[in-house]
């Protein structure tokens, strides 16, 4: 097995300079650690990652913790576009990304200092835990360099990075406002996540700024859920005919509001116009096309990989970041009768 000594004795360069900068330590200069670079590659050299630790006090390793993955979010490309922009972003910068999986449930077994004390990490991205899980509590009480996804919070440790909510809610209220909808619904996702109360809190205000009174018998909830977003607004659009658009807090309940359109024979959108969140894939190839807010899953992963090394590294004191996201208009979207 090729060693640094191996390489110290190609270049002529001493074991402590080769070890320094491999180690990428700033007091050796481009040119050296070039050479140095060279050799490693030549002779194939590949580092010794636990020795590599203990020399820098990093792992050089990242976890990106996800809650809630089940079969049926195979429909939903999000969260692997996340995934995607994570793990391409580390690669570039010579670190690795664990995914770690968990539920609400299973945070109460394992402590989120043990979940990531046992991985070694140098960091950790979140995606996806509720206002009241324990372990977005105690991530955001750690020490260790956290980025959160979609939840604002941010102190010397933590960042966040999320696309403008608010922004976006407003944009799809005044579009079909525009259409003429007076009566506009809301499905938003469950009262336990951070998003679900941001775009609620834009749904009232963007109603209010067009003159349209807000009327609490036109909130529902659907989980994020397809099957629990069918099964609510089949029950919803019999009771509430008058509604001339739905606007959903994601893709995948847009996708089970629109089967429940079908099953009642209302037209889409002749009769009732639908608007999804996410820009998922699915929303460009069913019939009809949902017109959605296009989010940037990867960028949001990518971003939030930035991030979570610049606390590391000690690059920044301000750690978060904001995203444009898109109005998309499709087929499922127009004027009301």
């Amino acid at each position: 097995m090729v060693t640094i000594k191996d390489i110290a004795k190609d270049t002529g360069f001493s074991v402590t300079t080769v070890s320094r900068a491999l180690n990428g330590y700033s007091d050796v200069n481009e040119e050296t650690r070039a050479i140095i670079r060279a050799s490693a590659q030549k002779l194939q050299y590949s580092p010794n990652m636990l020795a590599q630790s203990l020399v820098t006090k990093k792992s050089k390793i990242i976890g990106l913790l996800v809650t809630d993955l089940k079969r049926e979010s195979v429909k939903d490309n999000f969260v692997f576009e996340v995934l995607c922009g994570v793990s391409e972003y580390v690669t570039t910068v010579d670190y690795e990304m664990i995914l770690i999986s968990t539920t609400t449930s299973r945070q109460r077994n394992k402590t989120f200092s043990q979940v990531v004390g046992e991985r070694n990490l140098d960091g950790v991205i979140i995606q996806g835990l509720k206002k009241d899980d324990p372990y977005l509590t105690e991530a955001v009480a750690s020490d260790l360099p956290t980025v959160l996804i979609d939840i604002p919070i941010e102190n010397s440790t933590t960042g966040y990075v999320t696309s403008d909510q608010v922004d976006s809610v407003k944009t799809v209220i005044k579009y079909l406002s525009r259409l003429g909808h007076k009566k506009i619904a809301f499905m938003n996702g469950h009262k336990h996540a951070y998003v679900s109360e941001i775009r609620f809190k834009a749904y009232q205000e963007s109603l209010s700024e067009i003159g349209i009174p807000y009327d609490d018998n036109l909130l529902f909830y659907g989980d994020f859920e397809e099957e629990k977003a069918y099964q609510t607004a089949f029950n919803f659009l019999l009771a509430r005919q008058e509604v001339s658009a739905i606007f959903c807090a994601s893709d995948i309940m847009a996708l089970g509001v629109l089967q429940a359109a079908r099953e009642l024979r209302i037209r889409v959108p002749e009769d009732l116009s639908i608007i999804g969140f996410d820009n998922i894939l699915l929303t460009r190839y069913v019939s009809p096309s949902i017109s959605t807010v296009a989010q940037n899953p990867f960028e949001l992963g990518t971003v939030a990989s930035k991030l979570v090394l610049d606390i590391i590294n000690q690059k920044s004191s301000e750690h978060h970041q904001i995203l444009k996201n898109k109005l998309i208009i499709r087929e499922s979207s127009g004027p009301s009768n």
